[in-house]
């Protein structure tokens, strides 16, 4: 029988990516592709993103059941209504819950009510404010005072920055078919030009945000495997640095060649499925230690 705390890991995995997804490929078609180009592509991903949509609702709503039942030691408890009113008003998880749940009400609104053309800037916004508040409720709650903050803080540009990339990669996989194509092909090289520049700054951002999340957690270097956490945490950076390299590989020996005769456009998009790929099973391990203690009791 599935236990609580699996059924909640995989509720988490699919809430953050779908969230993440939102997110990420919301923005950069408001912010960095031109609008002819963005607003074909945006219809292209409307099965894709009622998916997310319907994913970030069921999440949502079986979040605190499975938190009820993960608390209680018993799954008779995720159908208990009085426990899951008690979480809600009691403890920092039904903060958090009542955070998502407003993040997840946003997002649901923004993809029935927003105008057409602001779709995509509203939809970047309504996800952005779901992601900080899934960042802030991590393991930044086990510190007190400015340094709960400084680690809220620095939780919510990690996801951000993250989901940036990752979020991007989903759109860019549908532009790079359109790199040969004579109408649209300069918009989508001006498309894919700007992710990479963007791309740099969210891979930075990552980098940076990622270590100091690593210290305030641990206060060093994840190099205790008999913890789970920080085994799994290990696992997640050589993920991470095998995704930079990929990236490094793709704009740097695959994009020159797009101009080229026979360029590399298939080559490019193996790179970033294989990216996507990665980044799927970067977002699994963290919904899985995200649940664990960071050092040894």
């Amino acid at each position: 029988m599935i236990t609580p705390e699996t059924a909640y890991i995989a509720c988490r995995f699919f809430l953050d990516i779908a969230a993440l997804y939102l997110w990420g490929s919301s923005a950069y078609l408001w912010l960095l592709i031109p609008a002819s180009l963005s607003g074909n592509i945006w219809t292209r991903q409307y099965r894709l993103r009622a998916l997310a949509i319907g994913c970030i609702l069921s999440a949502t709503v079986l979040a605190l059941p499975f938190r009820s039942a993960i608390l209680n030691g018993d799954w008779a408890y995720a159908s208990d209504f009085n426990a899951m009113l008690d979480i809600i008003s009691g403890t920092t998880i039904g903060t958090a819950w009542i955070w998502q749940a407003a993040g997840a009400a946003f997002v649901f609104l923004t993809y029935v009510a927003a105008p057409m053309r602001l779709r995509a800037a509203t939809m970047t916004i309504a996800a952005g404010f779901l992601l900080a508040g899934l960042a802030a409720s991590g393991h930044a709650a086990m510190n007190t005072g400015w340094l709960r903050a400084l680690h809220r803080g620095n939780d919510i540009i990690h996801v951000l920055a993250g989901g940036a990339w990752f979020g991007a990669l989903i759109p860019v996989a549908l532009i790079l078919p359109l790199l040969s194509d004579r109408q649209a092909g300069r918009n989508a090289t001006t498309a894919l030009i700007r992710f990479s520049t963007a791309g740099h700054v969210a891979v930075s951002v990552v980098l940076i945000s990622g270590i100091a999340n690593m210290f305030l957690i641990i206060g060093g270097f994840p190099l205790d495997w008999s913890v789970d956490y920080q085994l799994l945490l290990s696992v997640k950076i050589l993920l991470v640095l095998s995704m930079i390299g990929l990236a490094i590989f793709n704009r740097y020996v695959l994009v020159p060649k797009l101009s080229r005769p026979h360029g590399s456009v298939a080559a490019l998009r193996i790179g970033t499925t294989v990216e996507i790929v990665l980044a799927l099973a970067i977002i699994g391990l963290v919904a899985w230690f995200g649940t664990l203690e960071p050092v040894a009791i």
